[in-house]
């Protein structure tokens, strides 16, 4: 202890103390924090690659189920699509099918002369070629058993490169390419 000028007593310094612990164990104290940081960066190290794995793990099962996800939506999208496109040419043609009897009713109509329907029977005819429906009525057109129906023949010329449509017996439709009602028609060959 030392006393300094008043005459009071200080404890005793801890720098000129004896029991210091670097001098008590004779080891530097960065070494001692060195080594402890040493093996908890060892740990932590261990834990990070280990966590690292992991997340890594996780996020590419993550990607893969976003993937399939995605695409399995996007199939999804045009099976859609394409079920909604067909419902409205499905319904379009089955409207086209409903109104047949009326344009067989016009087409009798005119053929049997009588005034006022042929205008009728051309409006109703133009919108609905212009909606999709295609006439099917070629004379001297080739025989096509998916577009006509053969209800007569008769017998042809032997150059003919196969059986004709002489005669359009009842005019035979079509919406967009599918065969609504086959022609009925007299071959020739």
């Amino acid at each position: 202890m030392t006393t300094d000028a008043e005459g009071v007593q200080n404890p005793p310094s801890e720098e000129a103390s004896p029991t210091n612990s670097s001098e008590a164990t004779g080891s530097d104290p960065s070494d001692v924090v060195a080594d402890d940081v040493g093996d908890e960066q060892a740990l932590t190290v261990e834990e990070l690659v280990a966590t690292l794995e992991t997340v890594t793990a996780e996020r590419d099962d993550y990607l893969d189920r976003w993937q399939r996800t995605s695409a399995e939506f996007a199939n999804f999208k045009k099976q859609t699509e394409k079920r909604n496109s067909d419902f409205v040419v499905h319904a379009g043609s089955r409207v086209a099918e409903a109104l047949l009897p009326v344009l067989d009713a016009c087409e009798a109509a005119e053929q049997q002369g009588v005034e006022g329907v042929e205008p009728i029977a051309s409006q109703l005819r133009g919108e609905l070629e212009r909606a999709g429906l295609q006439v099917i009525a070629e004379v001297e057109a080739p025989f096509d058993p998916t577009m006509h129906e053969a209800a007569m023949s008769e017998p042809g010329d032997d150059d003919d490169g196969g059986p004709i449509v002489a005669q359009v017996l009842r005019t035979g439709y079509a919406w967009n390419g599918r065969v609504l009602r086959a022609a009925m028609v007299k071959v020739k060959g």
